[in-house]
């Protein structure tokens, strides 16, 4: 494993880095929280194609902004936490009006950011949509409630392919943009967020305090989710005795940290996230975590410690999975963006297809919490599958 998955060392933080000038020329404000390309864009450009999701429900997506007025921003303390919120949960049909993947500006400060030069690749990433319809009328019943957190330093759409994918198959997926931590995030206000995180946080001190910072977003989102006032007006869909949380990188560690804080989150799995807040000396209680990682041989890092140490603290059900051929961004929307905008990869390129990358997590992603949210065997987190053959399932202390 490699150190690359908490993107904190200083040549990955330059990589991040977002020009200082932003572009402000207003947008229409979208109701599903990001403005639509202007019209021409539209009508020539076309956006990346994102792959579908294959669960057996429509899904429709919801977009919050939701404030903490009781926590200081880590990175702007004259300011109070601010959150963007995209929540994907199953729909009662599709019809409707696609989501916007990203707001032109957001897109453009992704693309800068990963080294693209090119002005049409930003321009097909702003009119790209998702698979979702925005604000559609909720499916029936109650759903199992998922927390996502993106990897530092990229807007929470990097992970619409894979909440999507889990609300298609039933879960109430909430995708949480961190303020000041990414590329560009579109606030109320036609604010544009870049990330400020990406100037401050030099040690791995400084990481540590950021991964516990977002285990506090995202408890502060749970309980805007399944409090006494829901945020979201569609907030009795949601199942609050079985909640789960992933994440991206520091992302991923963040779920982990979550788990430590909040008793209510019952499972989650790291994303290929180096742990910059440590798994406690006790673990998570008997929750289970999986660890669900990059392949070591396309970084250049080396392994990463905190897994290991992660590992021997966990007391619950756990799992340790690699995939080969992959590479930090695997686990995200980026193989997808990246191959069909031809934007470099910031190392060793992975060899696992795109198409793949998505199937696998995806695949796996969702096995773990039917298992332990919805309590359905899954044959595929026993062991190795020939139906998915990179995926290899490690055990540090086997023979111990």
């Amino acid at each position: 494993m490699k150190t690359l998955r908490m993107v904190s060392t200083a040549a990955l933080l330059a990589a991040l880095a977002v020009p200082a000038a932003v572009p402000t020329a207003a947008h229409a404000q979208d109701p599903g929280g990001r403005a639509p390309a202007p019209a021409a864009a539209q009508r020539t450009t076309t956006g990346v194609l994102l792959p579908r999701p294959t669960g057996a429900s429509p899904v429709g997506r919801s977009t919050l902004h939701l404030v903490d007025a009781s926590r200081q921003d880590l990175w702007v303390p004259e300011r109070p936490r601010e959150l963007m919120v995209d929540v994907y949960y199953p729909a009662r049909g599709a019809a409707g009006r696609p989501a916007p993947y990203a707001d032109p500006r957001e897109a453009l400060l992704l693309v800068r950011a990963a080294g693209g030069t090119d002005p049409e690749a930003a321009a097909r990433l702003g009119a790209t949509r998702t698979h979702s319809t925005t604000d559609a009328v909720p499916e029936r019943g109650r759903h199992p409630l998922l927390l996502l957190s993106p990897g530092f330093g990229a807007p929470r759409f990097t992970l619409t392919t894979l909440a999507e994918d889990l609300a298609s198959r039933g879960y109430v997926t909430a995708v949480v943009d961190h303020a000041h931590e990414s590329s560009g995030t579109r606030f109320p206000g036609n604010r544009i967020l870049t990330c400020v995180a990406c100037d401050k946080a030099q040690t791995w001190e400084d990481m540590h305090k950021a991964t516990v910072n977002r285990g506090q977003d995202l408890s502060f989102v749970l309980d805007r989710l399944t409090g006494p006032h829901p945020a979201w007006r569609h907030a009795s869909t949601i199942d609050r005795r079985r909640v789960g949380a992933t994440g991206h990188s520091i992302g991923g560690a963040a779920a982990a940290s979550l788990m430590a804080q909040d008793g209510r989150v019952l499972a989650g799995i790291n994303m290929d996230g180096s742990f910059g807040d440590p798994i406690p000396a006790d673990g998570l209680g008997d929750r289970p975590f999986m660890m669900f990682g990059a392949d070591e041989t396309h970084g250049s890092n080396g392994p990463d410690p905190t897994w290991q140490a992660a590992w021997k603290n966990l007391g619950g059900w756990k799992r340790w999975l690699t995939v080969t051929g992959s590479h930090h961004y695997t686990f995200s929307d980026m193989p997808v963006v990246f191959d069909q905008l031809g934007l470099p990869y910031p190392d060793t390129p992975p060899t696992i297809p795109a198409d793949r990358a998505v199937t696998v997590t995806r695949d796996y992603t969702a096995a773990f919490f039917d298992l332990h949210l919805r309590h359905r065997p899954q044959p595929l987190l026993d062991g190795p599958s020939p139906a998915h053959p990179e995926v290899l399932f490690l055990q540090p202390d086997a023979g111990r």
